[in-house]
């Protein structure tokens, strides 16, 4: 595993992996980049291993970028493209411990788009985790959440966690797959 070292250049919030508590790293101590897909980093300070969001990406010492701003066609986009559209925002959430995004690990079970009103959508999506006692589900599943909302015309997004049925390494893509080696 690679690391990229660091210096916290300020106090800033992480979730402790794969607990998902709270806590505050201090300016000052050592970091390692260990991940940093679809935005978010995963660290190891003092052994332990911690999330850092994107908003908090400066207290790497790393700039914050605005996520780009795409161009849409002209006139509402239809419920095809808007699908296309979850699935890639999908596809850029990633679980700290593992450097394959949630879709080809196989977590999202499913996501229907209801429309609400002329333009705008409501997603639902049940998805799961690797283990069922991780305690990132709801870093994950507020990372989905998030995701979701940013794109223009979802409105509202609920993520249900669910167990059944149980999630095993056979639900990964043939891609997933070969990138974690288990091919």
């Amino acid at each position: 595993m690679s690391s990229e070292q660091k210096i916290l250049v300020r106090d800033v919030e992480a979730s402790v992996v794969p607990i998902g508590t709270k806590v505050t790293l201090q300016k000052g101590e050592t970091a390692h980049i260990t991940q940093s897909l679809g935005g978010t980093y995963t660290v190891i300070v003092n052994g332990n291993m911690f999330r850092i969001e994107t908003k908090d990406a400066d207290a790497l010492g790393i700039e914050v970028v605005a996520a780009p701003v795409t161009a849409t066609p002209s006139g509402p986009m239809t419920q095809e493209q808007l699908e296309k559209k979850v699935w890639e925002a999908l596809k850029t959430c990633y679980d700290p411990e593992i450097p394959v995004n949630i879709v080809d690990l196989g977590l999202i079970y499913d996501c229907l788009l209801t429309p609400v009103g002329t333009d705008n959508y409501k997603a639902d999506v049940k998805m799961t985790l690797t283990a069922p006692g991780c305690g990132m589900g709801p870093v994950l599943a507020q990372d989905v959440q998030n995701k979701l909302i940013s794109l223009e015309p979802i409105d509202e997004a609920n993520v249900e966690l669910v167990w059944d049925p149980p999630w095993n390494q056979s639900m990964m893509t043939e891609a997933a797959k070969l990138q974690l080696g288990l091919l």
